[in-house]
């Protein structure tokens, strides 16, 4: 297939959809390879400029050594753990996906289960084929004036909220990256907890992204907090609901019914639920949909055309360079914004409410530069397994903005005491937390300088933690005692207060930061931040 261009030749290794593929042969030499070999693709593949795969295709780095002309990658779908980015990026090769191609699919997959199981449709269906009228044996409930309880409120669970909205719902949402001003445009409750939203809820439906913090999230403990005969569904990830639970559950009446597209393995076709009348089950549905492939193939292409003719890659998941006149001054404050971010919200929800607006300040020599991507690190830091999709520096900004988070950007030309300066505000409704850094020596080593309003100076290792105490002897003992008898090894800690007020009273405020090389159990946290004397203990992977 033969187009207008200038030679650029595209490798479409997966069935895309005819749209993308048209698409593409505007532009260049299209070269339709979806019966390929791997033997023959690593042949093959040095002759392409750009390549479009789905999930079938794993481009390791030995094919990617192999692409010596390659330029770019569309991954037609959401995610890319097929692709070894690492090595794209290394040879800088643009990595781009469809992030948005499947976000109507899913909320829809939701809406269609969750009619099914308010009106027992299947078992209806099966009934009624298998030669029985069973008619009184179906009665159903109706969706109207029933509350839905959303934990995870980015793109599918806001699109879930509008149909059931629709359909005069009841909507309690929690998710505590999303600001209060989105909640209120779709005339959705905004939870503080998600207590909240299981004591509320007819129907319980989870939109959460899988990270170690969300991974068994609905499990005995939330199941109890929830009303007696709520409808559970599961259209996001498997593992973020314990099956033994549920089914435990499902036994005692407690639930009375669930609905579920995914699982912890997947293909699956044995399972402890699947004998469940009062369950559904689909075979990971959630993004099968005619029109969602086709619009994953269009959008992969779509990057891929931007990043080979100049245009912008607004998926990209691999950074985007840095120009090389900035190089030398932003590149290596790019993991301290990130860190900082992460810090930030970490300890603005700790809090208690969600993200209302993210600001970043730059002070000194950085202020002369072109700092947006040293502020977008700082969103992408601070959303960080925090969203259903993976953040990256390109969709960072949007993601921000549709979940209501306001971000500023400001620049001063002094820094106080300090050559180059990076702060961070993190508001919520209730208040405003601020972590300072920067990099000190000649490796250019990051340093968190501020917390709580408190100053100090640590190097930031790969995980920090952070207490919050009464200003008193004995409190930072207390703390290594703690981890020394769990096994935990600190680096480094340094501890800051606020001056001393005009009376001179004693037992102020302070802040501590500690560096560890291992990650701190939450419960080594929790022992400590409940203890005489400690307001506030936070933790926090800075991988």
């Amino acid at each position: 297939m033969t187009a207008a261009g200038d030679g650029l030749r595209v490798l479409v290794a997966e069935n895309i959809g005819r749209s993308g593929i048209a698409l593409l042969g505007e532009h260049f030499d299209v070269e339709v390879g979806t019966g390929w070999s791997r033997d023959e693709l690593a042949e093959r593949i040095g002759a392409f400029q750009g390549l479009l795969i789905r999930s079938g295709t794993t481009l390791d780095a030995e094919l990617i050594g192999r692409a010596t002309q390659l330029r770019a990658v569309g991954r037609a779908g959401v995610g890319v753990d097929n692709v070894d980015v690492a090595a794209a990026t290394k040879r800088g090769i643009v990595v781009a996906n469809a992030p948005e191609s499947n976000v109507i699919t899913a909320a829809e997959h939701t809406m269609a289960l969750l009619l099914a199981l308010a009106r027992n449709i299947p078992r209806a269906h099966a009934s009624l084929t298998s030669g029985k009228w069973e008619r009184s044996k179906f009665s159903g409930t109706e969706l109207c004036d029933k509350t839905l309880g959303i934990l995870g409120f980015g793109r599918i669970g806001q699109l879930v909220a509008q149909r059931a909205r629709g359909f005069q719902m009841r909507v309690i949402a929690y998710d505590p990256f999303v600001g209060s001003e989105r909640y209120r445009e779709l005339g959705v409750e905004q939870a503080e907890t998600p207590d909240q939203v299981y004591a509320a809820a007819d129907f319980l439906t989870l939109h959460l992204p899988k990270t170690p913090d969300t991974e068994n999230w609905l499990d005995a403990a939330a199941l109890a907090k929830c009303k007696d005969g709520v409808r559970v569904l599961n259209v996001a990830r498997g593992p973020l609901l314990v099956d033994e639970d549920l089914r435990a559950a499902l036994d005692s009446g407690k639930v009375a019914g669930a609905a579920i597209d995914v699982f912890r393995s997947e293909p699956v076709t044995e399972h402890p639920l699947f004998g469940y009348p009062n369950v559904i089950v689909t075979p990971h549905l959630g993004a099968s949909t005619a029109e969602a492939t086709d619009r994953a193939g269009y959008q992969a292409a779509e990057q891929v055309i931007a990043a080979l003719t100049g245009g912008v890659v607004t998926s990209a998941v691999n950074v985007p360079a840095i120009s090389a006149e900035d190089l030398e001054v932003l590149g290596p404050f790019v993991p301290l914004c990130s860190s900082l971010g992460r810090i930030g919200v970490a300890l603005a929800i700790a809090e208690g409410a969600s993200v209302d607006q993210i600001r970043t300040d730059f002070f000194g020599r950085l202020a002369d530069r072109d700092t947006r991507l040293l502020a977008i690190e700082v969103v992408r830091g601070a959303l960080a397994g925090r969203t259903e999709e993976d953040v990256n520096a390109v969709n960072a900004p949007t993601m921000a903005e549709e979940r209501g988070i306001h971000v500023v950007e400001a620049k001063h030309s002094v820094a106080r005491d300090y050559t180059d300066l990076v702060r961070v505000e993190v508001t919520t409704a209730d208040s405003t937390v601020r972590v300072a850094g920067t990099l000190i020596g000649r490796h250019n080593r990051p340093h968190l300088l501020e917390a709580w309003g408190q100053r100090f100076d640590v190097q930031l290792e790969e995980h920090v933690t952070l207490f919050r105490y009464r200003d008193q002897p004995g409190m930072l003992g207390r703390v290594g005692t703690a981890f020394g008898r769990h096994g935990v090894n600190i680096i480094s800690a340094a501890v800051g207060r606020q001056p001393e007020s005009a009376d001179g009273a004693e037992g102020q405020l302070a802040a501590m930061a500690i560096t560890t090389a291992l990650p701190v159990p939450q419960g080594v946290v929790d022992e400590i931040a409940v203890s005489e004397g400690f307001f506030l203990g936070r933790t926090v992977a800075l991988l």
